[in-house]
């Protein structure tokens, strides 16, 4: 067991690698927009060492190689979108639609329709959000990785991820003095859902 988790440890900070060079070369051909948050870094290092601790707990609790491979995915998608929205404050729709897509297939392939609700749960009130701000309180790309951690995680956990998220995104902003400035939302969105990740697959 202790040599599949330094396996997967290694393979999981490939993965958040991989995420992190994609989300370079996206945010290279953008141009931050003039209304949002400050361009910034995001800590490449402790991304990769959280994707490998993610790697190490799930290799030893995952049901199947698939749904480990499917959790790789999908923090590749976290890392790029942390990437990208801190460097320039877009989160493509390649690292949200792209793995939800995936998702979707599987859930449609295996029956899973609970994954369809729970994508659905999150994307709501977080669209509702989206919609009444015009895109600048929330923007659309936070809109579809909340969808994409309803499918990972299931509604109940989701939802609990992103409450922190959202708590911690204000917190963070109002003692950095920018309370009333827009902010990088999907960092902390990627970070809650990675972090509950593992909670989910070990319960």
């Amino acid at each position: 067991m202790i040599v599949a988790a330094l396996l997967g440890a290694v393979f999981f900070a490939a993965a958040a690698y991989l995420g992190i060079l994609l989300g370079n070369a996206v945010a290279g051909n953008a141009k931050p927009q003039a209304d949002g948050p400050p361009p910034g870094k995001a800590p490449f290092a402790i991304m990769i060492a959280g994707s490998a601790l993610i790697g190490a707990i799930v290799t030893a609790h995952a049901s199947s190689p698939a749904q480990l491979v499917l959790i790789a995915i999908v923090c590749v998608a976290l890392a790029a979108a942390w990437t990208a929205d801190a460097a320039c404050g877009i989160v493509p729709d390649v690292f949200t639609l792209g793995p939800l897509g995936l998702m979707v297939l599987v859930a449609l392939w295996q029956h899973q329709w609970w994954m369809l609700i729970s994508a659905a749960i999150p994307f709501l009130p977080f669209a509702a959000a989206a919609a009444l701000s015009r895109g600048r309180g929330m923007g659309w790309g936070d809109v579809k990785l909340a969808a994409l951690g309803g499918a990972v995680l299931g509604a109940q956990t989701a939802t609990l991820a992103l409450a922190v998220a959202c708590l911690a995104a204000v917190a963070v902003s109002y003692l950095r003095g920018r309370a009333r400035g827009p902010i990088a939302f999907a960092p902390y969105m990627a970070a809650a859902i990675a972090v509950a990740i593992p909670i989910g697959v070990v319960l």
